[in-house]
């Protein structure tokens, strides 16, 4: 299928990371790996500005910043919360087993991780929910170790959102650190962090780059690349509901990727007219400007078959379906992080109180990857048991198929245990 050219322009924004990033990026991987919290402190106080003595956020910061949110943000938080817990809840997976009348016993366990890194971009912004969406299928899944990294400027200060977020969360390991050096210190262990088994979390192009290299070292959630949305939409959807969608993904940043994929000229052009309406009143006026020039599409399609096979090869991260019976829509999506059905389900929703995740894949991995979720907190081993005698009914098959692949070893080790028998 051939895409539109101005989708091959949004494609092109998920090239490699520049030569320089990656330069940086292994100079400070190789860096913490070799000198622990020294070099930890050096890239903080270099890149952050920061020059305290200690990176951990003390529990007198934290009950500090419960006490500065106040009620309302905490009642709001907790809202949130119980939504993304009762979502994630069933999610969960139980360990199971097996017992056949021979005497064979076989099964699946299912343990969470021991400890993970949760990552949660700082500086001019807080993103308290972040932490919630990351943080909570963690949780439910039983992982006894959460820990948190994330940016301060030179204040030392983490924001109070963040804090008390956390605190709610039952998080209270959390580390004054962002950009590379914090997920080499995650990854590598240093004298004074422990080593993790998993990063979660969003970051810019240092921490995602530093996420792939250190894969294999540690598993992460997934590689993120600039937000995205793709919303469909035919003759009775409202173009003025399409507008404050695309600008809403817009607005996070000028690489975010906002696409309209209609089956009428009018929703086009009145969708249009809606944004320079409506976005005269936001204060990202200019980041959502460049945002949709740049990488912003209407695409006109012949109907919406046409529709949802395009959506399907693009695979977007978040797509609405705003058309006449959305519901009845849902089987023909194949690829998408995360789906909202109908003109009242707007993503911004399932950024903050649907119950959904928001952490989800980009750059067309919605084809192979799927949202963040209590499944990636756990893992899975297998084991089982075999009579003797069950065994012996197996073993010719065993030793031919060792035989064939030339690992006589393999064949000796089921032979020898019937080694003088007829």
């Amino acid at each position: 299928m051939r895409l539109h050219r101005d989708l091959i322009k949004i494609k092109g924004r998920q090239a490699e990371v520049g030569q320089d990033v990656l330069n940086t990026v292994q100079r400070i991987l190789a860096d913490i790996k070799a000198n622990g919290d020294q070099a930890v402190a050096k890239y903080v106080r270099e890149l952050d500005g920061y020059t305290g003595d200690c990176l951990a956020v003390t529990e007198a910061e934290i009950k500090q910043a419960v006490r500065t949110v106040g009620e309302d943000f905490l009642a709001l938080q907790q809202r949130a919360r119980n939504q993304i817990c009762e979502f994630h809840s069933r999610q969960m997976e139980k360990s199971w087993g097996m017992f056949e009348d021979n005497g064979v016993i076989m099964g699946q366990i299912v343990r969470p991780l021991r400890r993970v890194a949760i990552y949660v971009p700082g500086g001019t912004a807080a993103y308290p929910s972040t932490v919630l969406m990351n943080s909570i299928p963690a949780l439910l899944a039983g992982v006894p170790e959460i820990i948190m990294f994330t940016p301060v400027k030179a204040d030392g200060k983490v924001q109070d959102e963040i804090l008390a977020t956390a605190a709610c969360s039952g998080i209270h390991t959390i580390y004054k650190i962002g950009g590379a050096q914090a997920i080499g210190a995650a990854a590598y262990g240093t004298e004074s962090i422990p080593k993790v088994d998993k990063i979660v979390g969003p970051g810019n192009a240092y921490v995602a780059t530093a996420k792939r290299l250190v894969y294999g070292q540690v598993d992460i959630d997934m590689v993120a690349g600039p937000s995205e949305i793709l919303i469909i939409a035919d003759e009775t959807a409202n173009p003025k509901y399409i507008a404050a969608d695309l600008m809403g993904q817009a607005e996070h940043d000028e690489l975010a990727s906002s696409i309209l994929v209609a089956t009428s000229e009018r929703i086009i052009a009145e969708t249009e007219g809606e944004i320079q309406r409506q976005i005269v009143n936001l204060s990202r006026r200019e980041v959502i400007e460049r945002s949709l020039t740049q990488y912003g599409a209407a695409i006109l399609v012949r109907d919406l078959d046409e529709a949802f096979n395009l959506s399907n090869e693009i695979a977007p991260e978040h797509l609405e379906i705003l058309t006449e019976n959305p519901l009845e829509k849902l089987p023909k999506v194949k690829n998408a992080g995360s789906i909202f059905l109908g003109e009242h389900t707007p993503e911004a929703l399932g950024d903050y109180m649907s119950g959904t995740n928001h952490v989800l894949p980009t750059g067309g991995t919605a084809k192979f990857y799927s949202p963040l979720g209590v499944q990636d907190f756990v893992k899975w081993s297998s084991y089982s048991y075999y009579p003797r005698e069950v065994l012996a009914k197996f073993k010719d098959d065993v030793m031919k198929f060792a035989r064939l692949e030339g690992l006589d070893a393999h064949a000796n080790s089921v032979n020898v245990r019937f080694e003088g028998e007829e």
